[in-house]
Formats: structure tokens, C-alpha cells, sequence
């Protein structure tokens, strides 16, 4: 974990994309609030995963340490997982949970949009770099990625789809939202409005944590750089405190 600034401890968890490339829009909040940048297994400095592959389970483990402290926790996509699952054990360690459009299908069973948008989480983190060239790419536009329109992908791009490739499925993840409910912890479930399913999951995570709501469009899946995020992040920050 990497940590800038001074001031009340918000931890930050990633989730597919890098740490710099998910929070880079937050790096000003530091004149007044400690960010403190984690970085999941596979991601420098840290180790490499467990087994080879990322696991929700084994993120939660990681993270349980760092709740000692009683952080704000502001977690993203397959990172909400690991982070939703270590607050439901230490619910009295997390002093506000901010969740940005986490994979938790289930929230939404039935729907068969949502089911197609699991579909193609899942055969990208199966298959990797061999999954159909168009439902890959499909999914790399849903999780933000660049220069994903044609020809072949970035390296960069395709190195992260090759350290997801194996992940455990989010499919798997059954986080106690209402151990966290009852717990009372302050809230706040944030999404782009780039995705109707996203949308719905989020809306019913919402429901289930009795959290505020925000949706802030304009960067896609990386919602921490969407104009105005920041501000109203902190104003939900200061809110708690």
C-alpha cells in the first residue's frame, strides 16, 4: 500500500485496472485526506496472486489488516468484491463504504440483459486473449479500456486481460450486504451511466446496503474521473465525519 497526503484515511481498492489508472483523478483530494493507494495481488509492488489468479476471497484476507485504522473504504469493480467482503467481517472498522460498479450479478436475477453482461465477464476471464475477438471487445469497452476499436490491442490492454485471464468469477461472490446494512455503515454506490445493467446493479446494491445513490456520467466505467465526482465524494466524506 502506498499512501499520500494527511488527514482522515480514505483506502483505495482497484479493481482490473491499475491503481494509478482508476484513482489518478483523486490525487488532489491528498491536500486534505491520506489516500492510501492498495495495490491487489498482481499489481507492483505487490506479490503475484495466489495460485496464479485473482481471488475476492484472498483480496478480502489482504484487506482485513488495513481496516484497523477505521478508513473511509472507496473500492472499484471486481475490487468491490475483496472490499465488500472484508468490511462485512470488521463492520466496525470501515467508517464509510463507497462501492463503484462492482460485478455483483446476482443482485439482478433474471434479467436477462444483466445475465448477458455476466456472460461476457466470465468468458473474458476464462478465456482470455482467445475469447471471441467480439465479445472481448465488447467487455474492454464496458470496462474502459483504450484503443480497443480495432487492430490489435495495446499490450498494455492485453497484458491486463492476460493477468485477469483464470480470476476467480464474480459469479462466486456473495458478500453480506446485510451484515453491512444492519451495521449501519454510511454508504454511497456510485456508477457511470455508460451500461442499463450496470445501472441496475447498482441501484439494487443501493437497496440492499440502504445506501445514497450517485450517478456520474462522462469517463465511462472509470467513474472516479467523471466531472464532479470528486466533489461529490468528499462532500459524502465530510458528511460521515
Amino acid at each position: 500500500m502506498i499512501r499520500e497526503g494527511e488527514g482522515p484515511e480514505i483506502l483505495l481498492v482497484h479493481g482490473g485496472a491499475s491503481p494509478e489508472a482508476t484513482w489518478s483523478a483523486l490525487a488532489h483530494l491528498r491536500e486534505r485526506w491520506t489516500l492510501e493507494f492498495v495495490h491487489r495481488r498482481g499489481y507492483p509492488p505487490s506479490p503475484p496472486p495466489s495460485e496464479g489468479r485473482q481471488d475476492f476471497e484472498i483480496d478480502a484476507t489482504d484487506l482485513s489488516p488495513l481496516l484497523v485504522s477505521n478508513p473511509h473504504v472507496l473500492a472499484h469493480s471486481y475490487g468491490a468484491l475483496g472490499a465488500l467482503i472484508a468490511a462485512a467481517r470488521s463492520p466496525e472498522h470501515v467508517r464509510s463504504l463507497v462501492i463503484i460498479e462492482p460485478p455483483l450479478y446476482y443482485l439482478v436475477p433474471g434479467d436477462r440483459e444483466v445475465d448477458r453482461l455476466r456472460r461476457i465477464g466470465n468468458a473474458v476471464l476464462t478465456d482470455g486473449l482467445d475469447a471471441d475477438a467480439g465479445t472481448l471487445r465488447e467487455f474492454l469497452h464496458l470496462a474502459g479500456a483504450p484503443g480497443v476499436d480495432d487492430g490489435p490491442l495495446p499490450e498494455g490492454v492485453a497484458h491486463g486481460v492476460r493477468r485477469a485471464q483464470g480470476g476467480r468469477l464474480p459469479d462466486e461472490a456473495r458478500p453480506a450486504l446485510g451484515v453491512l446494512r444492519e451495521a449501519g455503515i454510511p454508504s454511497l454506490v456510485a456508477s457511470g451511466d455508460h451500461s442499463a445493467s450496470i445501472e441496475r446493479i447498482c441501484d439494487e446494491l443501493a437497496v440492499a446496503l440502504d445506501s445514497e445513490r450517485l450517478v456520474a456520467p462522462g469517463a465511462g466505467h472509470f467513474v472516479a474521473a467523471a466531472p464532479g465526482f470528486a466533489e461529490r465524494l468528499e462532500r459524502f466524506l465530510l458528511s460521515v465525519d
